[in-house]
């Protein structure tokens, strides 16, 4: 039998010890002592340790379980979802929303060695996510232009691909993902101008609600000379093969 002193000293063993807590609670704690925000289309690497991505996954896949029981489907008995609480847990964390469990891909930039001026368009890239309502697939492309200076960076034409899978691998909403886009290479080249054009479909809106199979949603974000000179910003969307 544990003494008063005895249940005090476990007690407070245990208040330094996070082996019971799981993972997600521990990676939530460490976010909410930083003071940073987790919402679904955060990226948030920099607070997961290693190991800990397997460890998600398990509880993830457990969680997933318990969903399916409470939807009331048999998967001891029904061969086709025997499994399906992981495949589900795995294609979230590791496919379809890994953009905010890993970190940035790895981008070289090289000086502008020939000083080129010279409207460059990158696209159509495809891009896919999900919408944070929910969770729904959004297929679409995005096509990307730079207004170049002596002093911007010059990365790969695979990178804005790379950096685009990146920023869409999380629950989006389409608006906040080509600003979130934007941002991003506009901190990697520093161009004198940036424009972005997205269009995509959602199936938040072709599989459920109205289930309109042909609408799209199309927008766009304009920095730099390609906000300021129309004649510029007309030229970027002319070239645009939609």
């Amino acid at each position: 039998m544990l003494m008063k002193n005895d249940l005090s000293m476990t007690r407070t063993t245990d208040s330094h010890e996070d082996l019971g807590l799981p993972v997600s609670v521990k990676i939530r704690e460490r976010l909410r002592a930083a003071r940073q925000r987790f919402h679904s289309n955060d990226n948030i690497s920099s607070f997961i340790e290693p190991g800990e991505l397997e460890q998600l996954l398990d509880e993830v896949s457990e969680k997933m379980q318990g969903v399916l029981d409470s939807m009331v489907i048999d998967t001891d008995s029904d061969h086709n979802t025997s499994n399906t609480a992981r495949r589900v847990a795995k294609m979230y964390l590791s496919e379809v929303f890994n953009g905010r469990y890993v970190k940035a891909p790895s981008v070289t930039e090289f000086p502008n060695a020939e000083h080129l001026n010279e409207l460059m368009i990158v696209g159509p890239i495809t891009v896919r996510s999900a919408c944070s309502h929910h969770f729904c697939p959004v297929i679409g492309k995005i096509w990307i232009g730079v207004m170049p200076n002596e002093h911007t960076n010059v990365i790969g034409l695979s990178k804005y691909a790379r950096l685009a899978e990146w920023i869409m691998g999380r629950p989006q909403i389409q608006e906040e993902a080509v600003v979130q886009l934007a941002d991003l290479i506009q901190e990697k080249t520093q161009p004198d101008g940036l424009a972005i054009v997205m269009e995509a479909s959602h199936y938040c809106m072709a599989w459920r609600g109205v289930k309109d199979m042909d609408s799209k949603m199309i927008n766009s974000v304009m920095r730099g000379v390609f906000l300021k000179d129309p004649n510029l910003r007309r030229e970027f969307l002319s070239l645009i093969p939609r």
